[in-house]
């Protein structure tokens, strides 16, 4: 059976170490409109933006090779369903090989045959295929900061 679930993998040059704590800093890569700590097994953060949030859980970590984050709640505000994220998880799974570093993530439960599919799959390509990876290679993400300088 064919996995369909959303899924992004990038290589970079920077260490594990370095994979692993630029992941954990998400308003470094994805929103600075961002509650909670994002570090820790059972720390509970929530991303912003605007009328849409996600909360998520901290479920797993090992460090410098696995990090998971369960969706707790959610208001995705331009779906039909705009709890489609409710229970899904995402996947960090970072693996050094040689003088490189594989990060992938994947979204669990994020298929095509849900609404949010294209729009989040652009989102995510962007967030972490482009901003994370800046990140982590560069030392400045590319974080939404539209919100929070409203705030």
């Amino acid at each position: 059976m064919k996995n369909e679930n959303y899924s992004i993998s990038f290589n970079t040059n920077a260490s594990a170490k370095a994979a692993f704590k630029n992941i954990n800093n998400v308003a470094g890569w994805w929103t600075k409109n961002i509650e909670g700590n994002t570090e820790n097994v059972n720390d509970v953060f929530t991303v912003r933006f605007g009328e849409t949030f996600v909360t998520f859980e901290i479920t797993e970590i090992i460090p410098e090779r696995k990090i998971v984050w369960k969706v707790t709640g959610c208001n995705l505000h331009w779906l039909n369903n705009k709890k489609e994220w409710n229970n899904t998880k995402v996947h960090w799974l970072i693996a050094k090989k040689n003088n490189s570093t594989k990060i992938t993530m994947m979204h669990e439960g994020l298929i095509p045959q849900i609404e949010c599919y294209t729009n989040c799959e652009k989102g995510w390509n962007f967030y972490v295929g482009e901003s994370l990876r800046k990140l982590i290679n560069e030392g400045q993400g590319l974080p939404d900061t539209a919100i929070a300088a409203r705030v």
